[in-house]
């Protein structure tokens, strides 16, 4: 049983102020917890819930969460990184959450009838504890076997280590401090700004690609231009419309390609794993883990499927859904746990709209009909997947820093228990504050659009589930050709690469370099890295590949060496990463300004 006084959270005597509570003591987790659920959390909450109202989309909170929970933490030294990332993890979970409250829109919208307050709080925390166990499940996966890079995840730790520590704060201050500058610049050009709003600039995506490289960034290019190359084509077969975006069909594409090379990772995985139980494989050469590291599967196994009966049960007997969809969506977020959680890792992008897009059609095709069984189901994806990224991304945080899991999974638990009650709060008194939310956009004419409220991730779900009165057999086809293709490359590199003779080439010169380069980032690229194209529109993609570029170019320069005095800083702590992680920090820190004048100007107004 971890304890409050566990290693990861002791009591050093590097404590630089001596009003702060000690490390370890239930004081201590109290003004953590405090801080996150009550003063950072609902303030990341009210931003997503207003970015998703008026754009579609909001900004994940644990960059500017763990930015501003270390100005307190900064107090106890270089251990004060650990504090500082249970503020973010339970803050970031009360934002995502709160981000949900466009499925009551959703219902407003449709003119569906909505369940008492308490039951859409009640079955959106079963919903959010069974995301957080579902994500803590395949932590071992995604981020201590794949080690994928969570540009975010990333940010953060590199932000903690920061600020809390002051050899590597001289060290990077400059590099740091100045992509957080450069990103609040672009993203308040990209907002205020015609000339930046006409490039489509994103820093924050520009920063991932700065993290990623290029042989993760150009792929997303590539898939960009694949599908704006096959548009006609998809046209003259009617998977487009005359104005539709390529992204429409090649999301689906995108996140089949996923599924198809998960499927290849999964099997290796348990291939390996029958292969130990029978003596056959030797144990992999690993670290020893340690104590911060270690999860009780167990306990992990009984809390999912403790919450995953909650949710069924919920739904079923609190809300009237059937049993049938109700389980098809709980078993698909075990797919799409995995399928996001690899996005995220990737492309600092989890396509959580997507995922409820395709649960519909899925369900669809074995029956579903009634648009209000479609939204109660498709919640459990759109929430339990969100709730799931955010666990993952905080755990390559912890990862990096050595942050007990334990203990970050209970503050992500209060986050959730809090972002439950908020993602309810938020919908009623944005719409009562607004009545122009309550307007069903899907039906209004282009010139009665509202200017300040386009939220697109409220008009994708309902338009999805209005089309459950016309089945689409195409999108079924659509996904199925992008499992294909994912399970078909992914195997190739995996047979490529495993070769002895091609290892040998790759490290015998620069043409084999050059080769291997070319076949990562264009002729055979990872379906994870791909897939980000497809999901997003192309320039958004372009920025995301020039940030790889930029980084790939810099990285391959000679390194300077530390001054006399200073020690090499860690190895994702490099100029490209700390720059990248500043431009993602800036970018949080603009949509937050902007969110909240945004909002006070409506209510003056």
């Amino acid at each position: 049983m971890t304890t409050l006084s566990s290693p990861a959270a002791g009591t050093p005597d590097g404590q630089r102020w001596a009003w702060l509570p000690r490390q370890g003591t239930w004081k201590y987790h109290a003004l953590l917890g405090a801080l996150g659920i009550l003063v950072l959390g609902p303030l990341g909450g009210v931003t997503a819930a207003y970015m998703n109202f008026a754009v579609g989309f909001f900004v994940g909170g644990q960059v500017l969460a763990g930015l501003l929970g270390s100005v307190v933490t900064f107090g106890y030294g270089a251990e004060g990184k650990h504090g500082a990332n249970f503020i973010q993890t339970a803050a970031a979970s009360v934002a995502s959450m709160s981000a949900m409250c466009v499925l009551i829109q959703a219902m407003v919208w449709m003119g569906l009838p909505q369940p008492p307050v308490w039951q859409l709080m009640l079955y959106m925390l079963c919903i959010g504890m069974f995301g957080a166990g579902v994500g803590m499940l395949y932590t071992p996966i995604v981020v201590d076997r794949l080690q994928l890079t969570f540009p975010s995840g990333l940010a953060v730790a590199n932000i903690l280590r920061a600020l809390t520590d002051p050899r590597l704060l001289r060290q990077s201050v400059g590099r740091l401090g100045g992509g957080i500058a450069l990103g609040l610049a672009g993203g308040i050009g990209a907002a205020k700004i015609a000339a930046v709003a006409a490039l489509e600039l994103s820093t924050s995506t520009l920063g991932a690609g700065l993290v990623v490289g290029a042989r993760i960034g150009i792929p997303a290019v590539v898939a960009g231009l694949t599908g704006l190359a096959l548009s006609p084509y998809f046209l003259s077969i009617g998977w487009l419309h005359e104005g539709d975006p390529p992204r429409k069909i090649m999301f689906l594409i995108a996140l089949g390609t996923i599924m198809g090379a998960a499927l290849i990772d999964i099997s290796l995985i348990l291939r390996e794993a029958v292969q130990r139980l029978q003596g056959r494989a030797p144990a992999r050469e690993a670290a020893p883990q340690q104590d911060w590291q270690r999860i009780r599967m167990g306990r992990v196994l009984a809390w999912v499927a403790f919450w995953g009966i909650g949710v069924a049960l919920c739904g079923h007997f609190v809300l009237g859904q059937p049993f049938k969809y109700l389980l098809i969506a709980i078993a698909l977020v075990f797919v799409f746990g995995l399928v996001n959680g690899i996005a995220l890792g990737i492309s600092d992008s989890t396509p959580i709209s997507s995922a409820f897009v395709v649960a519909v059609v899925i369900m669809a095709s074995v029956g579903l009909k009634d648009p209000v069984i479609g939204l109660m189901a498709g919640a459990v994806l759109l929430t339990a997947v969100a709730v799931a990224g955010d666990m993952q991304q905080d755990r390559s945080t912890g990862w990096r820093l050595g942050t007990n899991r334990a203990l970050q999974f209970r503050y992500q638990v209060l986050g959730i228990l809090v972002g439950a009650v908020l993602a309810v709060g938020f919908a009623r008194l944005f719409m009562a504050a607004y009545p122009v939310l309550q307007l069903d956009q899907t039906i209004m004419k282009g010139s009665e659009q509202p200017a300040n409220w386009s939220a697109a991730m409220t008009y994708k779900l309902v338009g999805v589930l209005r089309s459950l009165t016309e089945d689409k057999p195409y999108q079924r086809t659509a996904i199925w050709i992008g499992v294909g293709l994912g399970f078909g490359v992914e195997l190739l590199r995996k047979i490529i690469k495993s070769r002895a003779g091609y290892q040998r080439f790759v490290a015998g010169g620069k043409l084999g370099q050059s080769t291997d380069f070319l076949l990562d980032a264009v002729v055979l690229p990872s379906p994870y890295a791909w897939s980000f194209g497809g999901f997003l529109n192309l320039s958004t993609s372009v920025w995301f590949g020039l940030g790889g570029v930029i980084s790939s170019l810099i990285n391959a320069l000679p390194q300077k060496k530390p001054a006399p005095g200073e020690e090499e800083l860690p190895a994702d702590m490099s100029s490209t990463s700390l720059i990248g992680g500043g431009l993602i920090a800036g970018d949080a820190l603009a949509a937050l300004g902007l969110g909240v004048i945004g909002l006070l100007a409506t209510l003056a107004g």
